[in-house]
């Protein structure tokens, strides 16, 4: 990322705003209460689907701005709905799920909450993806659309979603009858905070922005033995070993150079004993891609790929490799669409200046916000945009070569709060009044 933010950057984060008005002078004045709300969200994260506080203090907070609020949508899910005239149906989102990581970042604020991971663990509990700083630039940006009335005219739903971090939440709100409940958006926006840029600054990618996450369970079936009588079995491990190799050339020599994908094997367990060969071996890979296409490329495959090499080894038919998708752990790509993307960069240039305002490539994380755009293609625009967490000091020291980052997920993140949802909801606010601009 260093090439798309260098001093030309660092200068216009720190220069005169170029479109100073009352959103910003409004915000600013905001920003005392939207702090302290950010530290209390993140001293008391809670796991995906457990958000039941979180969820319970912010709906309050829609309730005494007006908003008709519906409260357990996909569990934990909150719908809160502003009708205001005639006009476009405008759907803001925040996602409120913590990570089952234990925090070091020695804030004074830092979480200290342990709760139980979905595999049943007890384990620390930590806003490490900035889904505080999400919730409180959606609450900064709701009091803006409250306090600003007069200047549009449309309907307002703003949405907080449970368990992002394990795919399931948008999905979830969706069941339980998002589109049919409650007024079908025609405009989706969300924003993610980077660990990539400098604080403030806002990246944007138009088209596909994030990626296809598929989870696969491969078990490599063998026939077990003593480890001094090889000819006797058949080796699981070596059958894995070969497995892992061939699964390289998916994206080496089948998928256009030109795409983009990821096949890693995150995992490999088999045996338990120097002189045994065991019977089983269990690879767990993460599949990453863009297009369906290309998805459907990789998963075929990755068993084709197994199916064969326990072929070449003289497996039997019975001991064939089993392939397992994770199809309800499937997190789908996320596509920003061009009209409203060029739209909104438009837009935030013009607000924040051109040179703070930058189109990044897409990456290969997943977020599920790409559910609501892809549950009606035909008619739903949509973009999830990017916010600069890295505190400047940070972020020049590693542009020198200093200290890396941390990243999403660290234990160590700790994004300038306070830049990133001052650029949040002024962001958020903005393309808002300007998608229902009376």
């Amino acid at each position: 990322m260093k090439t798309l933010l260098g001093s030309a950057v660092l200068a216009a984060l720190a220069a005169t705003p170029v479109q100073a008005d009352d959103v910003r002078k409004a915000v600013e004045i905001d920003m005392p209460s939207l702090m302290e709300l950010y530290r209390d969200l993140h001293a008391n994260p809670e796991l995906s689907f457990q958000e039941f506080r979180t969820s319970a203090k912010l709906a309050a907070e829609a309730k005494r701005l007006g908003f008709t609020v519906t409260e357990k949508v996909g569990q934990t899910g909150v719908v809160a709905v502003m009708k205001n005239g005639p006009g476009p149906v405008v759907m803001i989102r925040a996602d409120m799920d913590g990570l089952p990581v234990i925090e070091q970042t020695g804030l004074p604020y830092a979480s200290k909450v342990k709760g139980v991971s979905k595999s049943g663990l007890e384990t620390g509990v930590m806003h490490a993806c900035g889904h505080d700083t999400h919730m409180s630039a959606w609450v900064g940006t709701a009091r803006q659309l409250v306090a600003s009335k007069d200047k549009w005219s449309g309907t307002l739903v703003m949405i907080l979603q449970p368990a992002e971090e394990i795919g399931s939440g948008a999905r979830a709100m969706l069941a339980d009858g998002l589109y049919t409940r409650f007024p079908k958006p025609k405009y989706v926006i969300g924003f993610h905070d980077a660990a990539q840029f400098p604080a403030g600054a806002i990246g944007y990618s138009s088209g596909f922005a994030l990626a296809n996450v598929d989870s696969v369970d491969i078990k490599v079936k063998g026939v077990g033995g003593h480890g001094a009588y090889p000819q006797t079995t058949k080796d699981p491990i070596v059958l894995a070993s070969r497995i892992v190799g061939s699964l390289q050339t998916l994206v080496s020599r089948e998928v256009d150079p030109q795409d983009a994908a990821v096949v890693t094997v995150g995992s490999i367990h088999g045996g338990a004993k120097h002189n045994i060969i065991s019977d089983e071996v269990t690879m767990l890979l993460t599949v990453r891609s863009y297009s369906d296409e290309t998805r459907k490329l990789l998963l075929d495959g990755i068993r084709r790929i197994a199916k064969g090499e326990a072929i070449s080894a003289g497996m039997p038919d019975d001991r064939m490799p089993e392939v397992v998708i994770a199809e309800n752990e499937f997190t789908p790509a996320t596509y920003n669409t061009p009209e409203l993307t060029a739209r909104m960069a438009s837009l935030f240039k013009q607000r924040f200046g051109e040179k703070r305002v930058i189109s990044t490539p897409p990456v290969m994380g997943g977020e599920d916000f790409s559910e609501f755009y892809r549950a009606d293609k035909a008619n739903i625009e949509s973009l999830i945009f990017w916010v600069g967490g890295v505190p400047q000091g940070q972020y020049d020291a590693a542009m020198k070569g200093g200290k890396a980052l941390p990243s999403l997920h660290s234990p160590y993140w700790a994004p300038d709060a306070e830049k990133v949802i001052s650029t949040a909801t002024e962001a958020m606010t903005s393309a808002a009044m300007d998608l229902m601009k009376k």
